[in-house]
């Protein structure tokens, strides 16, 4: 068994501390000043968000919103848009699950991770000539 006392740990902000990470999972802690935020991204695994301090804010691309603070807990499909914007201090714990998620660059390959930063840079491209 291993644990952890989440609320105390030393955290650096916006850098997430990986707490324990399987095939089966990845289990991270992460602090955000007040106001900062996690703009518009997404995961590839099915994503658990625990606020352990704090309040937050959160939303996503289908336009759902969720406001709580300690002992709020949100749940995301693989993949589905979303952003969070921390109304004070705040500690959150992030479960992903399975680790890595299909696509996960984690889980490419050499050769598909080259195909994959191909296709990043024409997207780029096209998007400059727009």
């Amino acid at each position: 068994m291993r644990s952890w006392e989440v609320d105390t740990l030393d955290l650096k902000p916006r850098l997430p501390e990986i707490l324990s990470s399987t095939d089966e999972g990845r289990a991270l802690a992460l602090d955000l000043a007040a106001g900062e935020s996690l703009r518009d991204h997404e995961v590839h695994e099915r994503a658990w968000i625990v606020v352990i301090e704090g309040e937050i804010e959160a939303s996503t691309a289908a336009g759902e919103r969720a406001r709580g603070s300690a002992g709020l807990l949100l749940e995301l499909a693989p993949r589905e848009r979303h952003g969070i914007v921390a109304l004070s201090r705040t500690r959150l714990l992030l479960l992903l699950t399975p680790w890595p998620g299909p696509g996960h660059p984690g889980a490419m390959t050499l050769t598909q991770k080259l195909y994959a930063r191909r296709r990043a840079a024409k997207q780029k491209q096209g998007a400059r000539g727009a």
